[in-house]
């Protein structure tokens, strides 16, 4: 084979093969010669391509293409183990979206390789498969996160998953509860849950808050819970105590209806240990409480109650309503529920403004009654003064 001809240049080196094709050498920032990931149909390609590469260097916007070679898989295992104050349920949802939903189509592609076909390919795909919405949604999310780290460790230049509005998803309308329905449900329970559905409900505390109550969280005298630690139960069933709140904004104090002062009292008298770090709320063998082993206690009040598909974390949601529909103030609500953020309680509060259409049919019912009352004692024309007639109004 004859020797392919080449070029000697200031920076990098162009040379032709036997192929014809034009292919390019250039030094990194390292001193290395690497190839270029392609070759060039004609010489003046090719040195255009090495003077965009030259410059990338000297802006220190180069990145080292074996840098890419990693596979997904690997790296997303890499980025999930290495989170830093990443939630133990987090890492393991984020563990199990990864296993299920991405490295089974994408895992075995070098990070450097893949584009935004590949991603709107595999998009598809998840929902030709019949992955719910909300599974595909926080799959896009993730893998947006992996690579956003990619593209900060400079593995890669810039993050192929750009699919607008992929993650999001319109959750599904939970329902809120009526006072009488809550109180209903919890007459249902067994007396050692009477207080956990409705302290639950009232002070709109996390399943995993509630679990993480002690005697000394518990201020009988101002009505009041403190929520400093939690109890987080993972997937595999194992059990994590003394967990810090969600967020700085979990750990708060929240304060009860007086009308539970009396259920509290005789629950933390029949239930709870004298121990300020005793449980306040436990299994019937004295355990930390476990979902696991509540469903069924749960499900069978939900009966006996004559209520539908409702989940425990509905009754933070009717709480959040129903304090909202008091009046309370974006920050209040914010403040009750353990929110950093304004997007769940405004949420609340758009809930309480939904009211006005009930309010306004209340006013409909008062008018109406009234005026039935005038017409009756005045006959067909009583009530027409004060009116505002059509004339008025234009």
């Amino acid at each position: 084979m004859a020797n392919a001809k080449g070029s000697r240049r200031r920076f990098g080196a162009i040379r032709q093969l036997p192929s014809g094709q034009w292919q390019v050498r250039y030094p990194g920032p390292d001193g290395m010669m690497r190839p270029a990931d392609k070759t060039f149909r004609t010489k003046t390609e090719a040195a255009e391509w090495l003077v965009d590469k030259e410059a990338e260097i000297r802006a220190g916007d180069w990145i080292d293409p074996e840098a890419g070679k990693i596979t997904l898989a690997k790296y997303a295992e890499s980025w999930v183990a290495e989170r830093p104050k990443i939630r133990p349920t987090t890492r393991e949802r984020s563990t199990t979206l990864v296993r299920l939903h991405i490295a089974p189509y994408l895992g075995h592609m070098e990070l450097g390789a893949i584009r935004d076909p590949h991603i709107r390919r595999w998009y598809k795909q998840l929902g030709d498969n019949g992955v719910g919405a909300a599974t595909v949604a926080r799959s896009y999310q993730l893998l947006k996160s992996i690579l956003n780290t990619a593209v900060q460790d400079e593995v890669i230049r810039r993050n192929p998953c750009r699919i607008k509005g992929a993650a999001v998803f319109k959750a599904e309308e939970r329902p809120v509860l009526t006072i009488d329905e809550v109180y209903a449900l919890a007459d249902a329970m067994p007396d050692r849950y009477r207080a956990l559905v409705l302290l639950g409900t009232f002070t709109g505390l996390r399943w995993g808050e509630l679990a993480g109550l002690r005697r000394r969280n518990v201020d009988l005298d101002t009505c009041t819970v403190r929520v400093e630690s939690i109890v987080v139960e993972l997937g595999s069933g194992r059990l994590l105590e003394d967990q810090d709140p969600k967020s700085d904004a979990g750990r708060r104090t929240v304060t009860f209806p007086a009308q539970l002062k009396p259920l509290m009292e005789a629950h933390m008298a029949a239930f709870v240990d004298a121990r300020p770090a005793a449980y306040v709320f436990t299994s019937p063998m004295g355990k930390v409480l476990r979902r696991a082993n509540f469903r069924e206690t749960w499900v069978t009040a939900l009966k006996a109650a004559g209520l539908g598909e409702v989940r425990f974390h509905d009754l933070r949601h009717t709480g959040a309503t129903i304090a909202a529909q008091t009046g309370a103030t974006l920050k209040e609500l914010m403040r009750r529920i353990g929110h950093s953020t304004e997007k769940a309680a405004l949420n609340y509060q758009h809930a309480a403004a939904g009211r006005d259409q009930e309010i306004a049919s209340a006013l409909d019912r008062l008018i109406k009654k009234e005026r039935g009352k005038t017409r009756g004692q005045s006959g067909h024309g009583a009530g027409r003064k004060g009116e505002v007639t059509r004339r008025d109004e234009d």
